[in-house]
């Protein structure tokens, strides 16, 4: 169980962000937790310095490029990166630093999986530089994966079948628990109960942690098999209910 560290970026600033608040179309829904005064490159030179691999980068929307590059170059090889990632620029942001690209929207169309994209993607980098992000939301008694800043429910459910499915076409899962991502308001037990049952590749969560009773949780309840993330509960992101270096050492 390791402590997975993200940057996300909005208009080329490190933010956290009430995930379900993030639409373009309506900019003044956008309910912001944090926003950072020191660049993205300051924070993965922080991840570098603990030697935390397998954090990722998130480019919510345009204008986060050059940020990202920077942060890439900071610390290469040692954070994925995700956002508007495709078959057609993957191989540019692996070469720009990224030991994995993370992909939703792009391969989740129209509701379904796109097998001809993922399977183009898997063989323009390999299903081991591929990382799929599942982030979901519940409708009814099932987790759906979600697309388009969360706001589009497709009809791919998380079940034993698609876990299983999907792991022969990549290295990881990340999956935020979109209903109470920053939110800081506790986790989603259920699915964690379900992921640490079903996955069968490394898989990150994220969504709701706040302090270390969280973390005690989701080791208990994931059965030690998910990495975390932790946003707007840390004191680097604004946050008072846990420090930097307590999601250090619990996820060592």
């Amino acid at each position: 169980m390791k402590f997975r560290p993200c940057i996300d970026l909005h208009q080329g600033k490190v933010k956290q962000i009430v995930g379900s608040t993030l639409d373009d179309g309506r900019p003044d829904s956008l309910k912001t937790n944090f926003v950072a005064e020191k660049p993205a490159s300051w924070f993965a030179g922080l991840y570098r310095a603990d030697q935390l691999t397998g954090g990722h980068i998130i480019k919510l929307g345009p204008g986060n490029d050059e940020a990202a590059i920077s942060a890439l170059s900071a610390w290469p090889g040692g954070l994925q990166i995700g956002g508007g990632i495709t078959a057609e620029n993957a191989a540019f942001w692996l070469a720009q630093g990224a030991s994995h690209v993370i992909v939703t929207s792009h391969v989740f169309t129209d509701g379904m999986i796109n097998r001809d994209r993922l399977a183009d993607l898997v063989r323009r980098i390999g299903k081991e530089r591929l990382v799929l992000d599942l982030s979901c939301r519940r409708k009814g008694e099932m987790y759906y994966i979600v697309t388009d800043r969360w706001k589009k429910f497709t009809e791919v459910a998380i079940t034993a079948e698609v876990l299983d499915d999907l792991s022969r076409s990549c290295s990881e899962f990340l999956i935020h628990a979109a209903d109470v991502e920053g939110k800081c308001a506790g986790v989603e037990v259920e699915l964690i109960e379900l992921l640490g049952r079903l996955s069968p590749v490394p898989t990150t969560y994220a969504g709701g942690i706040r302090h270390l009773e969280d973390l005690v949780l989701l080791r208990d309840k994931g059965g030690g098999r998910l990495d975390f993330t932790v946003g707007s509960a840390l004191d680097i992101f604004g946050g008072s209910l846990m420090t930097y270096r307590e999601a250090v050492a619990f996820g060592r």
